[in-house]
C-alpha cells in the first residue's frame, strides 16, 4: 500500500511547485475555460459584423431547374423560351388543313376547332440553367444600421470580456492570499504546539519535583492536544485553498504559494475615485454599447419608412438537353425593382414602438448603473480604510499578547500563577494572531476589490 502511494505521488513530488500571485493570474487568464467561452462570444459578434456587410454585396446564384411535362402551356413556354416554337406548334398545319378549295379561304372549323398540336403537344423535358446576381441598392439604411449595431456589439462584448477577466482576477487573489493565510495558520499553529509541548514538559518537571499538582500537566496536555486538532484544520484549509488555485489556473502541480501579495490602490479622494470609475469601467462601457445598439436598433426598424429598391441580373438556357448550351437557346435579364409597403397591419410601426422602448429602458438602466458604480467605490473606499485600520490594532494587539505571554510563562516558572492562567494566555497570543493573519487578508482583498471597482487589473 505504502509503494503504491509513493508511486501516485511522484509526479507531484517531480513536478510540483510554488506559485506566486503573478504567475497564479497568468494562468488563470490564459487557461480558464470560462474567459475562453466568453471570447468565443466576441468571435461570434465579429461573424455577425461580416454577415451583416456580405448582405451588401448581394448573391449570386447558379440553378438548374429539369421538369417533364405534357402541359400545354408549359410546354409551349419551354419551347418559345428556347426559341424552338414553329407556327406548327400554333396549330398552323391544322389551320392550313381546312382551307375551302374553292375560294382558298379558311373555312369556319379552322376557326373554331381547337388544334390538336397546340392543346395536346407531347410531354417535353427542358433544361433551365441559369445564373442569377440579386443586389440592394436601397433598403431603407436598413443595413447601414445593421452593421453599425453588430460593430456596436462587437464593442460591447470586448468590453464585458475585459471586465471579467478583471473580476476573474480578484477570485484569484481571494484563492491565492486564502492558501497564503492558511498556510501562515500552520505556521502560528506550529509554533503554538512548540511554546504548548514546553508547557507539558515544564509542568511534567515541576510535578516530578513536587512543586505543582497533576491537574498542572493534565490541563497542559489537553491543550496540547488542541492544538493538534487546530494543525489538523489549518493543513485541511490549506489543501482546500490550494485545491481551488489549482482549479482557477488549470494548474495541477502548484504544490504551495509563496508570500502574500499586498495591492496598492490610489486612495487620494472619493471623488476624483468616483470619476475614474466612470472613465474606465468596462461594464459601464459594456452598457454604453448597449445602449448605443439600442438607440441605432431605433433607425434599423424605421426603414419601413422608406421604399426598398433592388436589381437583379440574370442570364441562362433553356433546352431539351442538359448538353447543348447554344447561344441560340440563351437568354439574360436585368431589372430594377421598388418596393413599398403601403399597409401591413401596423407591424412595423409596432415593432419601432417597441425598439423606442426598449431604448428608454436601457437608457434607465446605465444611469442606475453609473449610480451603483458610484455607490460601489464609495462603500469600498470606507472599507480599505477600516480594515487597514483594523489590521494595525490587531499588529499591536498581536505584540502586545506576546509580550504577555513571555511574562506569564516566567511568572508560571516562579509560581505566581497557574497553569490555567498561563493557557489563558497562550489562548490569547494564538487569537490575536490569527485575527492578524485574517485581518491581513481582509485588508489585501479589499484594496484587490476597490482597485478593480475603479475599472483597474490586478495585473
Amino acid at each position: 500500500m505504502k509503494k503504491k502511494l509513493l508511486i501516485f505521488s511522484c509526479p507531484i513530488l517531480l513536478f510540483g511547485h510554488t506559485i506566486d500571485f503573478d504567475s497564479s493570474l497568468a494562468k488563470t487568464l490564459e487557461n480558464n475555460k470560462g474567459l475562453k467561452a466568453k471570447a468565443l462570444d466576441i468571435e461570434a459578434s465579429k461573424i455577425d459584423a461580416k454577415e451583416a456587410k456580405g448582405y451588401n454585396y448581394g448573391s449570386l446564384v447558379f440553378a438548374e431547374n429539369i421538369s417533364r411535362t405534357n402541359n400545354a402551356g408549359y410546354v409551349f413556354g419551354a419551347k418559345l423560351a428556347s426559341r424552338e416554337a414553329t407556327f406548327d406548334d400554333f396549330g398552323a398545319r391544322y389551320f392550313m388543313n381546312n382551307m375551302d378549295p374553292n375560294t382558298g379561304r379558311p373555312l369556319e372549323v379552322a376557326y373554331t376547332e381547337p388544334p390538336d398540336d397546340l392543346n395536346n403537344p407531347g410531354a417535353r423535358t427542358n433544361f433551365e440553367t441559369k445564373l442569377t446576381y440579386k443586389v440592394p441598392i436601397f433598403t431603407g439604411f436598413q443595413l447601414s444600421n445593421g452593421k453599425k449595431m453588430a460593430k456596436l456589439q462587437i464593442l460591447a462584448k470586448t468590453a464585458k470580456y475585459s471586465y471579467d477577466k478583471k473580476t476573474l482576477g480578484l477570485e484569484v487573489l481571494k484563492a491565492y492570499n486564502g492558501a497564503v493565510a492558511s498556510k501562515e495558520f500552520i505556521k502560528a499553529t506550529k509554533k503554538a504546539k512548540e511554546a504548548t509541548a514546553s508547557f507539558v514538559q515544564f509542568a511534567n518537571e515541576l510535578y516530578k519535583e513536587g512543586l505543582v499538582t497533576n491537574i498542572d500537566v493534565k490541563q497542559a496536555q489537553v491543550y496540547d492536544m488542541g492544538v493538534d486538532a487546530k494543525m489538523i484544520e489549518a493543513k485541511n484549509r490549506y489543501e482546500l485553498a490550494l485545491s481551488y488555485l489549482r482549479f482557477l489556473t488549470s494548474d495541477d502541480t502548484i504544490t504551495d504559494v509563496a508570500s502574500f501579495k499586498n495591492i496598492d490602490v490610489d486612495t487620494t479622494s472619493l471623488k476624483v475615485l468616483q470619476n475614474q470609475a466612470d472613465d474606465n469601467r468596462d461594464d459601464f462601457k459594456w452598457m454604453k454599447y448597449n445602449t448605443d445598439t439600442m438607440k441605432t436598433k431605433i433607425d434599423f426598424e424605421s426603414s419601413y419608412k422608406y421604399p426598398t429598391i433592388g436589381a437583379q441580373l440574370e442570364y441562362g438556357f433553356n433546352d431539351d438537353s442538359i448538353t447543348s448550351l447554344d447561344s441560340d437557346h440563351d437568354y439574360y435579364l436585368g431589372a430594377i425593382g421598388l418596393s413599398y409597403t403601403l399597409f401591413d397591419g401596423a407591424t412595423k410601426e409596432k415593432k419601432l414602438e417597441k425598439a423606442k422602448i426598449e431604448y428608454q429602458k436601457t437608457k434607465h438602466y446605465l444611469e442606475y448603473m453609473k449610480d451603483g458604480i458610484r455607490l460601489e467605490v464609495e462603500k469600498n473606499l470606507l472599507t480599505l480604510e477600516a480594515k487597514t485600520k483594523v489590521l494595525v490594532q490587531k499588529r499591536k494587539a498581536q505584540n502586545l499578547s506576546e509580550e504577555v505571554l513571555m511574562q506569564s510563562e516566567e511568572m508560571y516558572k516562579n509560581h505566581l500563577i497557574n497553569m490555567s492562567n498561563l493557557l489563558m494566555q497562550q489562548a490569547n497570543q494564538q487569537k490575536a494572531q490569527a485575527e492578524t493573519i485574517m485581518a491581513k487578508y481582509e485588508q489585501s482583498y479589499a484594496a484587490g476589490v476597490l482597485k478593480v471597482s475603479l475599472g483597474q487589473s490586478l495585473k
